[in-house]
């Protein structure tokens, strides 16, 4: 049997796959999150845990790689074994944005999954809610490293998955999710006060922010988005009713994001901005 070395292709608003990480600087303030603890796994074996499919690609001729977020474990690799196959019970389960419990074995990065099961109780997103989809998964596999538990992003993830199969305003809940994203990696400046001289973001003035230490007032020769402190102290409480705090902070979000991202292109991200300007 012939083997065939797993395909890397690109995120597209059709069917989410696979992208090569991008190398992110570690920002220097504030430090990265502390490493959380996980459940102790038993010879290696996982059973029943809440997870979402973020992409998988072909492995050799019937099975897949499938790259899924669970609660407590964090983002991992998953080897499906058989998934391809017409009557695999896999291949109509591991599907983006289904809430499963899925098990697995091993405890190299590369694991086996020895089960998933559809739990249900989610609407499906639809039109413009599943290019946010795939947004959000496109972020998460590009900016969280692998078994680095984050069980509060998890539960945000599944809320913005609601909120998105509800119909609420997509840039408010990518503004957030946005936002809770980089805070629980550890890399989110507090937006109510300035970097290094710890002074209070005052509503009327207007302010940078640094990707690596966070707000201080603007100059005339910064090249940053400019920002008003209203909106700074509006993100903080995620409070996005202003119409000028959604168009600052999308530019802001923006800004930060690219800069872990290390300027790689977030390809749903752009599908987004030429569709509606997200």
């Amino acid at each position: 049997m012939s083997t065939t070395t797993p395909a890397q292709p690109d995120f597209a608003p059709a069917s989410l796959a696979a992208s090569t990480p991008a190398a992110i600087a570690p920002p220097a303030v504030p430090p990265t999150a502390p490493r959380r603890s996980r459940p102790p796994a038993r010879d290696g074996r996982i059973a029943g845990q809440p997870a979402f499919v973020l992409h998988s690609y072909p492995h050799k001729e019937t099975s897949l790689i499938v790259d899924v977020f669970t609660r407590e474990y964090g983002r991992i690799a998953l080897v499906a074994k058989g998934a391809k196959r017409p009557h695999s019970q896999l291949r109509g389960v591991l599907q983006t944005f289904q809430p499963l419990q899925a098990g697995w074995t091993g405890k190299s990065e590369l694991r086996i999954l020895t089960g998933a099961e559809w739990v249900g109780g989610m609407l499906p997103l639809e039109k413009t809610a599943l290019l946010c989809g795939f947004y959000l998964n496109e972020l998460l596999v590009k900016l969280l490293a692998r078994d680095d538990p984050h069980p509060v992003l998890f539960d945000h993830y599944v809320a913005t998955l609601n909120q998105l199969a509800h119909n609420e305003p997509p840039p408010i809940v990518l503004r957030k999710f946005e936002r809770a994203l980089l805070k629980e990696t550890g890399v989110a400046a507090d937006l109510t006060r300035c970097t290094g001289t710890r002074q209070a973001v005052e509503a009327g003035q207007v302010y940078v922010v640094d990707p690596e230490r966070g707000p201080r007032p603007a100059r005339a020769s910064d090249a940053w988005p400019k920002i008003t402190g209203k909106t700074l102290l509006d993100m903080e409480r995620e409070d996005y009713l202003d119409v000028a705090t959604q168009a600052q902070s999308k530019l802001l979000m923006r800004f930060l994001l690219a800069h872990q991202l290390g300027g790689a292109t977030l390809n749903t991200r752009q599908i987004l901005i030429d569709l509606m300007q997200l």
